[in-house]
Parts: C-alpha cells; structure tokens; sequence
C-alpha cells in the first residue's frame, strides 16, 4: 500500500505539478513514516531463538486486535491516504495532525482518565457484632 501510494504520488506529481519545497519535505517526511513502521512492525513479529535453534519467542501476532500493531497500521494507512490526497490539495496534509489527536486520546481514555477518577477503595463493613467488639476492646485500653 505505501509503495504503491508513492509511486502514484511520484508520477502524478512529475506529469501534472512542481515540486516545491513543503512538497519535498512532506513527502521525505511520508518517506520516514513508511520506513519507520515497516521497520517497527518487523521488529516485533522478529522470532527469537535459542542457539541451539529452539524457538525461544515467536513474536508478536501484528493482526492482533487492539494490538500496537493495529495503530502502527492505522498510521500507514493514513499516511497514504493523506500523500495521494494531497495532490487534490497541499491541506489534505493537515489530516496528519489526526495522529497526535488520536495518541493524546488514547492517553485520556487508557491512562489519564481511569487515573483521575479512580474511585477510592472502600473499607469491607463490618458486622454490628464485630463492631461491638471492637468497642468494647478500645474502651478496656481508655
């Protein structure tokens, strides 16, 4: 997919426009995007193994729900949808800002949030036996 989004965005881009500069430094930008995802993504699915070549770690399954793989994916998918429309217009390349929208709303929902209103643990009631007992034992130490 990212190979093919940037050999469209090349050829359309020879044919039909200019390069400029904000051009070339997006598109170097998508480039490093592309790289570093692929990379990652082998990185994890990397099997592990013994030297005497027993499978110690398999690697991580990339199609796993919910996974870091699925967002690492998500990002390649939107980094090419936002090269090839940004020959309709250099905006579209503002849809990337959508990814820091979305890593900050993952903090919010899965680490910030559930951090601030955690609710405080309550203490077990006790029984109205126990309770009496307990009084009792505190007043004996008075």
């Amino acid at each position: 997919m990212a190979l093919g989004a940037t050999g469209i965005y090349f050829v359309a881009m020879m044919v039909l426009f200019e390069f400029t500069m904000l051009t070339i430094t997006l598109t170097a930008f998508s480039a490093i995007v592309y790289t570093g995802s692929v990379q990652f993504m082998s990185y994890m699915a990397r099997a592990t193994y013994s030297e005497s070549g027993q499978l110690l770690d398999s690697g991580v399954d990339l199609n796993m729900e919910g996974g870091i793989a699925e967002h690492v994916k998500d990002l390649i998918i939107l980094t090419s949808g936002v090269q090839i429309l940004s020959l309709i217009s250099n905006y579209f390349w503002l849809l990337w800002l959508l990814v820091p929208l979305r890593g900050g709303w993952m903090l919010w929902k899965q680490i910030l949030a559930p951090w601030f209103f955690a609710q405080p643990e309550e203490q077990p009631e006790i029984s109205e036996k126990k309770q009496r007992k307990l009084e009792k034992k505190m007043a004996r130490r008075h």
